[in-house]
């Protein structure tokens, strides 16, 4: 495998050298058909669906337009009730709106993004609405071949990390940078062979487990959160109702005093007049 990438990470990271010889190809080149915009749409279509689901969805959008991506124009002119009608949620057609919005405008550059440095790129791409830090990695890597990005959030990457150097637990973002340090400037590469990794022989029934794992544990915590949620809300009626019944029993106690004056006042009252009559 002729690169420089391959000597390198084999010389920095042993674990990783294996893997590479094991998987045995070298990553492929950019998706550089059509353009960044497309791209961009493509991979808002794409979030949080299956590849299936996904690409079903995508060929009716483009569908829309003739069988290829909008201009930002189009998009812009593409009534919701069409996009909503081709399979996109209301927010992934806000997000297009907006992303078209910001490329008519020249807020964001897109016809000219692969000028950027990889920094300037990543705000400029999280600008815009729905797309995310992830989303902007993933365009870096396989829409423009930045060799130098590290998708510290994929669930992917992070899963092929805890097997291949046998860690007790999933690494968190930070854990990856700070275990793939030593990879630049092949950060892009490394994360590949990862992934690929995962398809290695022996290694899906593992993978299998950790993501039922993570799966379980975001269950866990989303039950944890809607019990906080559920035990603040009770909270807080009880300190109502308690401010309620306190306020109440004030307002009795107000209420008695105010009576017990009026009654010694008028007592009061009679004794003088009884008094004076005698």
């Amino acid at each position: 495998m002729d690169h420089p990438a391959i000597p390198h990470l084999k010389r920095v990271d042993p674990v990783l050298g294996r893997i590479i010889d094991r998987v045995g190809v070298l990553p492929p080149g950019p998706r550089s058909e059509g353009t960044h915009l497309g791209a961009l749409a493509r991979a808002i279509v794409y979030q949080q669906l299956s590849g299936r689901a996904a690409g079903t969805i995508h060929g009716r959008f483009e569908a829309l337009y003739g069988g290829r991506a909008p201009t930002a124009a189009e998009l812009l002119a593409t009534p919701d009730a069409q996009l909503r009608a081709a399979g996109l949620s209301r927010a992934k057609a806000l997000y297009l709106k907006d992303l078209a919005a910001r490329a008519a405008a020249g807020t964001v550059a897109v016809d000219r993004l692969h000028e950027l440095d990889d920094a300037p790129l990543m705000d400029a791409l999280t600008s815009v609405k729905g797309i995310g830090r992830w989303t902007a990695q993933m365009f870096l890597m396989f829409r423009l071949g930045r060799p130098d990005v590290l998708p510290d959030l994929d669930l992917g990457v992070r899963i092929a990390m805890q097997l291949a150097y046998n860690l007790r637990r999933m690494p968190t973002p930070e854990e990856v940078l700070a275990l793939g340090a030593n990879w630049t400037p092949y950060s892009s590469f490394a994360a590949w062979y990862l992934w690929r990794s995962l398809d290695l022989p022996g290694a899906a029934d593992a993978r299998r487990t950790l993501l039922a794992r993570a799966a379980a544990a975001r269950s866990r915590a989303a039950r944890k959160a809607k019990g906080g949620a559920a035990k603040r809300g009770a909270a807080k009626r009880g300190a109502t109702k308690r401010g309620a019944v306190k306020r109440g029993t004030t307002k009795r106690a107000a209420a008695k005093r105010g009576a017990a004056k009026r009654s010694a006042a008028r007592r009061g009252a009679t004794k003088r007049v009884s008094v004076k009559r005698g």
